[in-house]
């Protein structure tokens, strides 16, 4: 009966999540965020915080380094375009590899230590891999200046069956859907849909609650006899597929592959993401990843003349005083509202925004009429995507 229960929780959490995604473009448009550029973003980070996830939220192995398969996903989409075509499909697959095969070779030396050795380890490989595609594998990565997909690129089967114009500028199609605009962003949404129902079904798993095990307890695991490193090792090696996914959708919507996608900055990023919406749980991940990106776009965007007519109906001096203050936090300053932000929910909801979510859901509950079933039945959405 309970199975029967958590299953019927899943499957709706699935049909609310998807419907959530594929209208996104509805219900974000009234606070700005309603366009493809914006979309996008929200759809491929929320892929590589989900992700990520998987290692941190449910092994508890903090991983630093995860911008190098974003990157070696992105170089491999570029390099599928280059050689195969433009068709979006072979690229995700071959990045999806790459990425997996990097993980293998890299998780298998990293996860020898634990902790903030695995961590620094992770980082260090990182790095490496960030210089030698900026430096040492030029002729490979086009190093500063980018990897980018050119007309006198073999493109094989854009050869054989050409679909769109070869002497214009060359972009990523879904067998001949140009993937710009709402198309691409629908392309990414339900890779999305299909990368957060295949870490949902992780999570219920057999493999999901030895990791789980994982993280509560290791050392107690290791002196039952049983052998932890394979799990690890698998999850770190879907961790980085999605990372890789990631990095080839970054591709699809915009063909050209750079160093800086390897950057410890990139990896910072999604460790932020991933704490901020709530490491372990299932839907925190890319609320974390939508808020970051968010803000990057939005209030990065904001400048005094913005921020003089917002204020407006203030008194002028005082309305100066706090355009003075408030464009410290805009613009260039971006950052620094979410650093505010950040030590906040770190302070307060030490398990991010889901945390919130259920404390309201608890407070509004408590409130409500009858013995609590109303609260109990309430609460089933957010425990299902926990």
């Amino acid at each position: 009966m309970n199975d029967m229960a958590s299953n019927t929780r899943d499957n709706l959490l699935m049909v609310v999540f998807t419907a959530a995604v594929l209208t996104m473009p509805i219900w974000l448009t009234p606070i700005g965020a309603g366009y493809p550029d914006l979309l996008q973003k929200f759809a491929i980070f929320g892929i590589f915080a989900v992700g990520f996830n998987i290692l941190f939220g449910l092994t508890g192995y903090l991983s630093f380094g995860h911008a190098a398969f974003l990157g070696v996903g992105s170089y491999t989409a570029v390099w599928t375009f280059k050689l195969l075509g433009m068709n979006a499909v072979p690229a995700v697959f071959m990045s999806i590899l790459f990425a997996g095969i990097f993980a293998a070779a890299i998780g298998y030396i990293s996860l020898r230590r634990a902790g903030i050795y695995f961590s620094i380890l992770t980082l260090a490989f990182a790095q490496m891999c960030y210089n030698l595609a900026y430096s040492v594998l030029t002729p490979i990565t086009n190093g500063e200046t980018g990897l980018r997909v050119l007309n006198s690129d073999p493109r094989i089967f854009d050869r054989m069956f050409p679909s769109q114009d070869t002497d214009g500028v060359l972009l990523a199609d879904f067998f001949g859907i140009e993937l710009t605009g709402y198309q691409g962003f629908y392309f990414c949404a339900v890779l999305l849909i299909i990368a957060f129902y295949v870490s949902l079904r992780i999570f219920r798993s057999p493999f999901g609650m030895m990791l789980k095990a994982v993280k509560s307890n290791q050392n107690r695991m290791n002196y039952t006899g049983l052998n932890t490193r394979p799990y690890t090792l698998a999850a770190f090696v879907i961790s980085g597929m999605y990372a890789g996914l990631a990095g080839a959708l970054l591709c699809v919507t915009d063909p050209l592959a750079g160093a800086e996608r390897m950057q410890w900055t990139a990896s910072g990023e999604v460790v932020l993401m991933t704490i901020l919406g709530g490491a372990g749980t299932l839907l925190g991940p890319i609320l974390g990843a939508a808020l970051i990106k968010y803000f990057e776009n939005i209030f990065s965007a904001f400048n005094e003349g913005t921020l003089q007519s917002f204020f407006s109906f203030l008194p002028e001096s005082l309305r100066e005083i706090t355009v003075s203050v408030s464009s410290l936090f805009v613009g260039e300053g971006w950052h620094l509202t979410l650093g505010v932000l950040f030590m906040l929910i770190v302070v307060f909801l030490p398990g991010g925004i889901m945390e919130g979510i259920r404390r309201l859901i608890a407070l509004f509950g408590k409130r409500g009429p009858g013995d609590g079933a109303e609260a109990k039945k309430a609460g089933a959405l957010p425990a299902a995507a926990e």
